[in-house]
């Protein structure tokens, strides 16, 4: 059975992961701060494009987290092979900006300047599922090295040397780097052995199985296109990345839920699945809370020109709660499909299987999402008095079409899996979210000053925030033996030797 600590593993994720919401908005901070409205729109196309880029990534690390897992010791061809699918991925890239530059007006060099992003994603990567399949806390170590390398380059090149967008695509690069220095010499162990040709082989004759469902995804960032080239402009599509930084903190609550793929794989038990569906939930609640109730005074932060789109922030954020739940059933099912370890399998079998099942459903879910954003898009683009009101629809388009996954996922997940899961102590989490976070923004909105000094703001917001998660942990803490239970779990995994 896998030696994975799920308790352990799991949070420490959430707690660097909480630590990078602090980072992510200093960082976040200094972008909008020092950008212009155009050099943020392209920001976020860049993170779109070299997304698309990563679609040839899980050819090889899919396969490698299941087979760590199982005690296959695959790790240094996975980072070796790794080199050869992140050269076509740069070429892919530079083709795709290409043909992009002539649809709409963006400046192609920065563009050209973002493919430095794409071997170094590639590698951290492949790293990063080694560990997922040996020990997923040292993910959360890749990330911490990420999250504190980023703020004092930040500062140095965008804010001091002022140079811009070169100099937040250089500021992730040099994060990235630090991540992928943490990671190897954290899995050194998985990469001893030699490479073996037998293993790249098998993942290049399975190519198709991690590779489909890569093609939702692919799709899905088809957003992003459809409303530059349908509804706005490269300075409209800033105020959709501002609010997608800002709602982007309830995903960290999947960290907690992380390390149970891994642990399925190994045969775990899955009365855990059903105890880490209950402690995600813990941390999924006030975070959605917190992105709603802290929405308008996150974005001026940020920069008070986006804080005119709070309202997009609230809907992005139940879409990113409805997100988190997608991932963890979905790892769920995943974990405990067997397929795979014979090694015979044939391709109907595949077919057959979750492994093929699931990123089918997705892809579903996923077309009809960007059918509707496009048709929403040519409907509304010239009728909205700003865009803002078509972004907010875009939202409501984002949510709607998640909700229906989620509670098929959740219908499969029981049927296999047989989860029980007890709604009372979720409806304390729901409650204590609710009381917590609604008399904070009723005292927030009282005595809160919007101050255009982020040096005189940032002290202001920060007192509410701890308020409010300080409320929720107490309260949670006097009305759940869960939560009572947890907090003795986190002292005795921290002393654990």
């Amino acid at each position: 059975m896998s030696s994975i600590r799920v308790t352990y593993s799991g949070l420490i994720a959430f707690a660097i992961s909480i630590v990078s919401v602090l980072t992510g908005l200093i960082f976040t901070i200094i972008v909008t701060r020092q950008l212009t409205q155009e050099e943020f729109g392209t920001w976020g196309i860049i993170g779109a494009m070299t997304g698309y880029m990563l679609i040839f990534e899980p050819i090889i690390n899919h396969w490698a987290t299941r087979e760590i897992a199982r005690g296959k010791e695959s790790g240094k061809t996975a980072v070796l092979s790794t080199g050869l699918f992140s050269t076509v991925a740069i070429f892919g890239y530079i083709i795709m900006i290409t043909l992009f530059e002539k649809q709409i007006e963006v400046d192609y060099d920065l563009l050209f300047v973002g493919v430095i992003l794409i071997p170094l994603a590639y590698f951290r990567a492949s790293l990063q599922s080694i560990s997922m399949g040996y020990k997923p806390e040292i993910r959360s170590y890749g990330i911490l090295a990420f999250e504190i390398v980023k703020i004092p380059v930040g500062l140095l090149l965008i804010y001091f040397l002022e140079w811009g967008l070169v100099g937040a695509i250089f500021t992730t690069s040099f994060a990235t780097l630090s991540t992928i220095i943490i990671l190897t010499i954290f899995v050194k162990e998985k990469l001893k052995e030699n490479f073996n040709v037998k293993f790249l082989k098998s993942w290049l004759k399975r190519f198709w199985i991690p590779t489909y469902p890569k093609i939702s995804n692919k799709i899905m960032n088809l957003d992003v296109v459809a409303f530059t080239l349908i509804g706005g402009s490269i300075a409209d599509l800033a105020y959709w990345t501002a609010a997608n930084a800002i709602s982007k903190v309830v995903a960290h609550a999947d960290q907690i839920s992380g390390p149970i793929y891994g642990k399925l794989l190994g045969g775990g038990k899955i009365e855990l699945l059903q105890d880490n569906i209950i402690r995600t939930l813990y941390f999924s609640f006030p975070l959605v809370c917190m992105s709603i109730v802290f929405a308008r005074p996150g974005l001026f932060i940020l920069n008070p020109l986006y804080e005119i789109a709070s309202s997009i922030v609230i809907v992005l954020s139940i879409t990113v709660f409805f997100q988190t739940l997608n991932g963890l059933f979905e790892s769920a099912l995943e974990g405990t499909e067997k397929v795979d370890i014979n090694e015979k399998a044939t391709v109907k079998e595949y077919l057959k299987s979750r492994l093929f099942y699931l990123p089918t459903i997705r892809l579903i879910q996923r077309s009809a999402y960007l059918g509707m954003v496009v048709l929403v898009l040519i409907l509304f683009a010239f009728d909205v008095e700003n865009k803002i009101e078509l972004i907010f629809y875009w939202a409501i388009v984002s949510l709607v079409s998640r909700i229906p996954l989620t509670v098929y996922l959740y219908t499969l997940t029981h049927k296999h899996l047989k989860t029980k899961i007890n709604l009372v102590p979720i409806m304390k989490y729901i409650l204590s979210s609710i009381v917590t976070f609604g008399l904070t923004y009723l005292i927030m909105e009282e005595f809160l000053v919007y101050k255009i000094s982020i040096f005189e703001f940032l002290p202001q917001f920060i007192i509410y925030f701890a308020i409010a998660i300080g409320g929720y942990l107490g309260l949670t803490y006097l009305i759940d033996s869960r939560t009572r239970k947890l907090f003795k779990a986190v002292i005795k995994e921290i002393i654990r030797k």
